[in-house]
């Protein structure tokens, strides 16, 4: 039989006999199942990725009427990064009329939310304007970016150099204080924006900077959908795993360092997300086969449990993409299909 060709997770291309194949599929979702204990793919799955990755074509897709919903992150950074030399109402038109977007995200280039709180009222009539000339659902998104709360960037101690010294408490104060003001900071634009017509909210990356971080999204969310009835929330995740830099911190009872994607969506849940967004990281010294096969495990188990929609994140060194800003076609088509029709998911 022909060599497979596929690629690591950096993206460098490689060729699998069909057993090397078969171990890679094997082993990632061995890896996946035995730290989230979880269970790991079946047989059957396993052979339908194995046929996925057998195909000979570069790019592949979904039978017709399979297809899912698509929401983004980001959506105008995406263009500035390619170099595309447009506004973000344009980039917005060019992603609904011309690449026939599902939904569209207007976000600002400092993606977060701290800094987009003082010209907030900056933000709200660019939303009226993108509003009136597209009909896909417009979300506005920025991430929670605990980091933005310590010193020098803010007013708190910074946890990285008091943990050091041993301050592990005024470490912990610094963080349980930096949530308190980030989510003030997350309900003000979001709820500015809301009203200004948004159709969505996007909490990104949710967890960047560890429990903390996941606290002040959970907190904000539950604030939002009290105050906005009805309003949806995407709750995007940072990776698979919540680091504990915190470490004591809780969600309803929940300790929140160490919860995989399965146990995440629950608080999300809880906290009154419309949509979850689960991670998996990608393994640059691993195949894409290896990957995928780890990150659907993953996935998997989360949308078994669901009772909200699941967007799987997707790109750029999650969800077993490649690490690139625009990942290769061949893996992104070959991922995507396997993660569709294996996990059953709502959206990407």
């Amino acid at each position: 039989m022909a060599k497979i060709q596929t690629r690591f997770g950096d993206g460098s291309p490689v060729a699998l006999n069909l057993e090397e194949l078969r171990r890679d599929l094997e082993e990632g979702t061995a890896d996946a199942a035995d730290r989230g204990s979880i269970p790991p793919l079946s047989d059957d799955d396993l052979r339908h990725l194995e046929d996925i990755f057998s195909s000979p074509h570069r790019f592949i897709g979904v039978e017709p009427g399979k297809e899912i919903i698509l929401s983004y992150d980001g959506t105008p950074l995406k263009m500035k990064r390619a170099q595309v030399n447009v506004d973000r109402l344009q980039a917005l038109q060019i992603y609904e009329k011309l690449m026939g977007a599902d939904t569209l995200e207007m976000g600002h280039v400092d993606y977060s939310f701290k800094p987009i709180k003082p010209i907030v009222t900056f933000e709200q009539p660019l939303m009226e304007q993108v509003l009136s000339v597209t009909t896909a659902p417009v979300f506005y998104g920025a991430m929670p970016n605990l980091g933005l709360y310590s010193q020098p960037d803010g007013p708190f101690p910074n946890p990285a150099e008091l943990m050091p010294r041993g301050n592990i408490m005024e470490a912990q104060e610094s963080y349980e204080a930096a949530v308190e003001d980030a989510v003030k900071d997350i309900v003000y634009v979001c709820s500015a924006l809301y009203e200004s017509g948004a159709d969505a909210i996007i909490l990104d990356t949710v967890g960047a900077a560890g429990d903390a971080d996941f606290l002040a999204g959970l907190k904000a969310t539950e604030i939002l959908t009290e105050k906005h009835p009805g309003i949806c929330v995407e709750f995007g995740m940072a990776s698979e795993f919540v680091l504990g830099m915190h470490s004591g911190l809780t969600y309803k009872g929940v300790r929140l360092a160490g919860l995989y994607p399965h146990d995440q969506l629950k608080l999300a849940k809880q906290a009154g997300a419309g949509i979850f967004g689960p991670v998996c990281n990608t393994n640059t010294g691993k195949t894409t086969p290896w990957n995928v096969s780890r990150a659907i495990t993953f996935m998997k188990a989360c949308c078994d449990q669901a009772d909200i929609p699941v967007h799987v994140n997707m790109g750029m060194g999650v969800g077993a993409m490649t690490v690139h800003d625009h990942p290769p076609l061949d893996v992104a088509s070959k991922t995507s299909k396997a993660m569709v029709e294996i996990c059953r998911l709502d959206g990407l």
